[in-house]
């Protein structure tokens, strides 16, 4: 499963996440990690949660994105859910059709993998393509 929160900027996407982040780590039956591009979510949210900080990593593309994910779930098949706080600022890209793409891919990741996927993205909804609208 892959959601997508997208929606403009100060829209309030964060706080949503900060809320579905703490209650997964009630619900969930294994462990949940949280992917963002600076340390802004360390006192919002749960302390069992695996916060990452996506600056301290050299993140250019999704390919290198998909290699990262790939690696924490090889290093960890006890997570269930995985977050990402405003992909853009994780991977530096806006190209809709590459966004698009990565959604499919953490798709199928999902499905092979029985994980859960949460993601933000900072744009306005209404320009989002019918790709990333199937997971909105």
């Amino acid at each position: 499963m892959v959601r997508v929160i997208m929606d403009h900027k100060g829209s309030g996407k964060t706080k949503q996440l900060i809320d579905l982040i703490n209650s997964a780590v009630l619900t969930e039956h294994g462990n949940v990690v949280c992917i963002e591009w600076d340390r802004e979510l360390v006192y919002a949210i749960h302390y069992h949660i695996r916060l990452i900080e996506a600056s301290d990593f050299y993140l250019p593309n999704f390919e290198v994105l998909k290699g990262f994910v790939s690696g924490l779930y090889a290093g960890n098949y006890d997570i269930t859910h995985i977050f990402i706080d405003n992909l853009s600022k994780v991977v530096p890209i806006k190209d809709a059709n590459q966004i698009e793409e990565f959604l499919d891919w953490m798709e199928r990741f999902s499905d092979k993998n029985g994980l859960k996927f949460t993601i933000t993205i900072s744009a306005d909804a209404e320009t989002a393509t019918d790709g990333i609208k199937k997971y909105m």
